[in-house]
């Protein structure tokens, strides 16, 4: 595989489990009725598109063109899964648990994808590793939304 493209399917795995964290709270938002919940994912929100702008600016840098948000069968199926959750439990408890999964995945995403891509970039991997600490970050503060 060409460098580039290695680089390209890199960029593209960080991107899209950034994608996936923002489309999370963007559908969860809506049901989230503890105004503290709120504002920790809003807080989030913005962190996880700081690093989505950092992956679109590298992605310029580097003449990458066309990164991918995830596909719409991702999304849709993202979606229903919330949806099919919180039809019956929109408690602070639950929606901090299915975010708390979510934000588990995002980690396991993370380590999966720094093994596949090693030596390709050291910016990518920087990114990576801010994506990785925030999320470890985020576990603690979504823990006493369990209690």
């Amino acid at each position: 595989m060409e460098e580039k493209e290695k680089l390209t399917e890199y960029l593209n795995a960080i991107y899209q489990n950034i994608k996936t964290a923002v489309q999370s709270i963007e559908d969860i938002l809506t049901k989230v009725e503890d105004n503290k919940l709120q504002q920790e994912l809003a807080r989030e929100q913005d962190k996880y598109q700081a690093l989505e702008k950092e992956c679109e600016l590298f992605a310029k840098a580097e003449k990458i063109e066309g990164i991918k948000d995830n596909n719409w069968f991702e999304k849709a199926k993202l979606w229903s899964s919330i949806n099919m959750s919180t039809m019956t439990d929109k408690t602070t408890r639950h929606i901090a648990e299915l975010m708390l999964l979510g934000t588990f995945m995002g980690i396991l995403t993370c380590v999966k994808d720094q093994a596949d891509h090693q030596g390709i970039s050291k910016e990518l991997d920087e990114i990576l590793e801010k994506l990785k600490a925030f999320e470890r970050a985020n576990i603690d503060a979504l823990l006493p939304f369990l209690v």
